[in-house]
């Protein structure tokens, strides 16, 4: 079992960032890659980015390629999401995931456990 505890949501104006972290606590966390999904309202949850298990590895949403960041700190076992640059469409509820692979990976399905969500709204 992995508990994930997501953090640093907020409202923030366009052109402003934000830092999310993921806490971790159970299952041993370096062992495995952490994903970002977000989920508008009336709409599916999406991928954001991914991260591998050593941190060498991280893909990204082309609609944030450049804006967002993802890393991870195995030993203080979090996972974090730096956004910059947000934009209204950005607004959305953010999930930090963990994967039953050490690979980073897209794939909402390879994600076995998920956190609660924090909330990012951005002003225009």
């Amino acid at each position: 079992q992995v508990q994930l505890v997501e953090s640093g949501g907020g409202l923030v104006q366009a052109g402003g960032s934000l830092r999310l972290s993921c806490a971790a606590s159970g299952r041993t966390f370096s062992s495995y890659a952490v994903g970002w999904f977000r989920q508008a309202p009336g709409k599916e949850r999406d991928f954001v980015a991914s991260i591998s298990w050593s941190g060498r590895s991280k893909s990204y949403a082309d609609s944030v390629k450049g804006r967002f960041t993802i890393s991870r700190d195995n030993a203080k076992s979090t996972a974090y999401l730096q956004m910059n640059t947000l934009k209204p469409e950005d607004t959305a509820v953010y999930y930090c995931a963990v994967a039953s692979t050490q690979y980073s990976s897209s794939y909402l399905g390879q994600y076995d456990y998920w956190g609660q969500g924090t909330q990012v709204t951005v002003s225009s």
